[in-house]
Formats: structure tokens, sequence, C-alpha cells
């Protein structure tokens, strides 16, 4: 059977969309300028702790891993978000990249943020991957992680 795998999935390779398994370097103006809007749109939410409009952005099943490996899912990302010992002065993402894959769009980036945790100033610098779905003609994003970066 192993020595068949290989002759079957030659076979079979002209059954596939070659776009869903390819990254399509030429996205289109539009929509990537689409999915950098909703990045932004996120860091604004999070920023104000708008929670309605960051649960239209996040997915159901979202996967979140902070920066310093907590895993969370979408009740405790935006629990964390609405934190009264978290008071975030300014966040904002640079330097970020959209690579499509079909229905899905691969981002990543540097995210910053600085303000006041229990009362004490913090500043954090990330490099970010977050992982968007189509659904229709709308994105949300359905796995997001980030590790801390001193560059």
């Amino acid at each position: 059977m192993r020595k068949l795998f290989p002759v079957l999935l030659l076979l079979a390779a002209p059954l596939f969309n070659t776009q869903i398994f390819n990254a399509q370097s030429g996205l289109p103006d539009a929509e990537k300028s689409r999915i950098l809007a909703l990045e932004n749109a996120w860091d604004q939410a999070a920023h104000q702790k708008d929670i309605p409009a960051l649960k239209m952005l996040l997915g159901p099943d979202l996967i979140y891993v902070d920066f310093d490996g907590k895993l969370m899912d979408k009740a405790s990302y935006l629990a964390s978000v609405q934190s009264q010992t978290l008071q975030p002065e300014r966040i904002v993402s640079e330097s970020m990249n959209v690579h499509l894959y079909g229905a899905v769009a691969v981002v990543n980036g540097v995210y910053r943020e600085n303000g006041a945790k229990n009362g004490k100033p913090y500043t954090l610098r990330e490099r970010f991957t977050d992982t968007w779905v189509r659904q229709q003609d709308s994105w949300i994003c359905v796995a997001s992680h980030s590790t801390l970066t001193n560059e």
C-alpha cells in the first residue's frame, strides 16, 4: 500500500484545485486592504474594550495563544480584554504581511501595546501570526499566536 500511495497521489493531483494548496502571491489589493483593516479594527476594539466589535471579528472557536504561552478560547480572551486591571493607552500593529491560501488568510506582523496593568506601566512588543477564514463575504479570525520580541 505504501508503494501505491505516491502513484495514487499523482493520479489524483489534477482533481485538486492548486489554489487551495499554493499561496497566491498576487493577492488582490482590495482583499489585502480589507484583511489589514480588520487587523486594525481588532486593535481599535481591544483598545476601547469594544466587546461587540471583537465578537464580530473573532470566530466562535478562536484559539488564542498569548505571548506568555497562555492558551485562551474566545470567552477567556474577551474576559482578558474586559479586565479592569488592564488599561491600554496605545495598541497598534505594524509591518503586517498577508498571505492568501484559498479561503484562508495568514497575517504576520508586529504588535505594540503600552499602558497600565494593576496600576503599573507596561510596554509590549510582539510578533504575531493571525489566521483568518473567509465565510461568504466576510472574514473572521480563528487563531492567533504572539511571541515577545525585543527587536
